[in-house]
């Protein structure tokens, strides 16, 4: 008995001093003036939530960051799921297929992102490849129009095969009972899809959208790396605003209010989902 308590409570001291705490502080430092640079703290109640309602780039980042939600989320779960099902499939090379889409999850994501640089820069891959059916590529990253869908393309890339994992184990779960006894009923494969897959699918499927849309709400290091949140903010998201507002200006408690309203975010939507998910299937 005592040996099950050691084991359990190390762990749970590690989480709660490395985890728990920062996060219990962090909402502790939002009522609060902080320089990180200075011992003093000055107490300001709700003030600083009420600046980051006002401040344009505070609300230019929540609108990158549900733009950048909306349109990964989506893609990423749709991709994987069809990839999952190709690759359910007895296809030749079938192992070679499953590593190839797997191995973009767990690269590092600071390689990725220099490697894409290269590939949307004015002379770079991307468009010389289109330079090659008569189409001038624009400089995709300093391009305000380019630059946050196509950081939203690496990071689709680089996700998709994680997802796969989750979705092909789902699907090798299904009973292959449920098929044979649809295909005697005379159901095709569509309907089979519809019918049996997507419906066994709901705990994976909750899985692959909550933190896909958990990571996208935090995607920081390929917006460090490849943008800095340029050009003109048009890919400022709300995890870098943070960034930038603690470890750039030091206003440690303007951006401890920050995260608050992130987590609020992601909390707020994860319920919704798992609402959603309850209902709907």
């Amino acid at each position: 008995m005592t040996a099950g308590y050691v084991l359990l409570g190390i762990p749970l001291l590690i989480n709660g001093v490395f985890s728990f705490y920062p996060i219990i502080y962090s909402f502790v430092l939002s009522c609060y003036d902080w320089n990180l640079l200075m011992p003093e703290k000055y107490f300001n109640g709700l003030d600083n939530f009420k600046e980051l309602f006002g401040d344009r780039v505070f609300l230019i980042s929540i609108a990158n960051t549900l733009i950048y939600t909306a349109g990964v989320v989506p893609v990423q779960t749709i991709v994987a799921l069809l990839m999952a099902v190709l690759l359910n499939q007895q296809v030749r090379g079938r192992p070679f297929f499953r590593t190839a889409f797997y191995i973009p999850s767990i690269t590092a994501s600071v390689v990725t992102s220099v490697i894409f640089m290269w590939i949307y820069a004015k002379p770079g891959l991307l468009n010389y490849l289109l330079s090659v059916v008569g189409i001038s590529g624009p400089d995709w990253l300093a391009s305000t129009d380019f630059a946050l869908s196509s950081i939203m393309m690496l990071n689709i890339w680089s996700t998709a095969g994680y997802f796969m994992v989750a979705f092909l184990a789902a699907l090798q779960g299904i009973p292959k009972s449920l098929y044979e006894t649809a295909g005697i009923d005379g159901a095709g494969k569509v309907r089979m899809f519809w019918s049996i897959t997507l419906p066994m699918l709901r705990p994976a499927m909750f899985f692959v959208v909550t933190l896909g849309m958990i990571g996208c709400f935090q995607v920081f290091d390929q917006i460090y790396v490849m943008s800095s949140g340029g050009p003109a903010n048009a890919t400022t998201t709300m995890s870098y605003f943070v960034y930038q507002n603690a470890f750039r200006y030091f206003r440690t408690g303007y951006a401890s209010a920050g995260a608050v309203v992130l987590f609020l975010f992601i909390l707020t939507l994860t319920l919704i989902q798992k609402r959603y998910y309850r209902t709907q299937f």
